[in-house]
């Protein structure tokens, strides 16, 4: 680790930042120094995008406790470790453009997640655990190789924007047209045969977007009077 990185992270030790940002440091491992003895009990927004991580360490909440926001896009992260679900004060979480092969069911205890973005990794699927984020608002799963989506995602209450753009979805849950708050659903780019008859039905959810989905042949009588997108 170079002597400027040490630096950084010594001084943010030592003045009890909130905020770090390790972006661009070209980092294939996580700091040994953000570990080092009690950590950073103060820290609490984490930035570490466009390095070269592989993975995390167990040991993070316990000597990051007070993370709010973690943003690790654009790294090399296979699989996100079950001690993710320690960081019980998160409320976003950005993994976009790593190589995410497996979500662990442990990310359903995230119980103050707001925000979770894993846009363009290699999912196939994701945990039925995901249900259980209760304050989670934004969802960006696209560019993956999700065939379905889990049932219990309607439990997803406070969820407004769900982006499942560039999967190979075939359908998805009609259970999902019962969430409550959803205001903006994309699902362009996919392999829709066809649409829940009930989407739409809720006042909340205004824009929907269905691009591209060339086996798609008519919409639900509710989405009438929506925003829609449905080129191709």
């Amino acid at each position: 680790m170079s002597s400027e990185l040490c630096k950084t992270i010594s001084l943010a030790r030592l003045e009890k930042h909130k905020n770090l940002f390790l972006n661009y440091r070209n980092l294939n491992h996580f700091p040994l120094e953000l570990l080092k003895d009690e950590g950073l009990q103060f820290l609490e927004r984490l930035y570490m995008k466009q390095n070269s991580l592989t993975t995390l360490p167990e040991n993070l909440a316990q000597k990051l406790p007070n993370l709010v926001e973690l943003y690790l896009h654009s790294n090399n992260i296979v699989v996100v470790p079950e001690a993710i679900g320690s960081l019980v004060k998160l409320q976003s979480l950005d993994l976009s453009d790593n190589a995410l092969e497996i979500v662990c069911p442990e990310i359903g205890r995230l119980k103050s997640l707001r925000h979770l973005r894993m846009a363009n990794n290699q999912l196939k699927f994701l945990p039925p655990e995901i249900g259980d984020l209760k304050e989670l608002q934004t969802l960006d799963i696209s560019i993956n190789c999700l065939i379905t989506l889990p049932e219990r995602l309607h439990l997803c209450h406070s969820l407004q924007y769900l982006t499942v753009d560039r999967n190979h979805l075939w359908g998805i849950p009609r259970h999902l047209c019962q969430l409550p708050n959803l205001n903006e659903l994309s699902m362009a780019g996919n392999r829709l045969a066809f649409l829940p008859l009930d989407l739409g039905r809720s006042r909340e959810l205004q824009y929907v977007y269905v691009d591209n989905n060339i086996h798609l042949k008519g919409l639900p009588s509710y989405l009438y009077n929506k925003v829609i997108g449905c080129s191709g």
